[in-house]
């Protein structure tokens, strides 16, 4: 546990352990959630297919390829307990393999057209 006051930074960096120093780290999603074992019930997302959807999420140099820094501020979901959990999913990618999904960045999807 990590405890941090609301609408303060909350600053993360994580880490890919390998002496491989061609793989490069890719924040692809990250949720919040007032419960440890849901992510999909209830929650609240921070970044989604690489696009920030929180306006405090911003991220950090870091000189490593292997090492992705970022921070968004702290926050409690209402009429919940003021534990929140996070759970993020990173993506693995070769060094300046342009079409890995590394480099792609953030990726909309379109709206579909609806017909009457």
């Amino acid at each position: 546990p990590y405890r941090v006051g609301i609408n303060q930074n909350l600053f993360l960096e994580a880490s890919l352990h390998s002496s491989d120093p061609s793989l490069k780290l890719f924040l692809d999603t990250c949720v919040a959630s007032p419960t440890r074992h849901n992510f999909t019930t209830k929650f609240y997302p921070i970044i989604e297919n690489g696009c920030a959807k929180d306006p405090t999420y911003a991220t950090y140099y870091s000189p490593f390829r292997h090492t992705l820094r970022f921070k968004f501020s702290a926050f409690q979901f209402i009429q919940s307990n003021p534990e929140v959990y996070l759970q993020c999913e990173l993506v693995v990618c070769r060094a300046y393999d342009y079409s890995s999904r590394c480099y792609q960045g953030c990726l909309q999807r379109s709206k579909r057209e609806t017909s009457s």
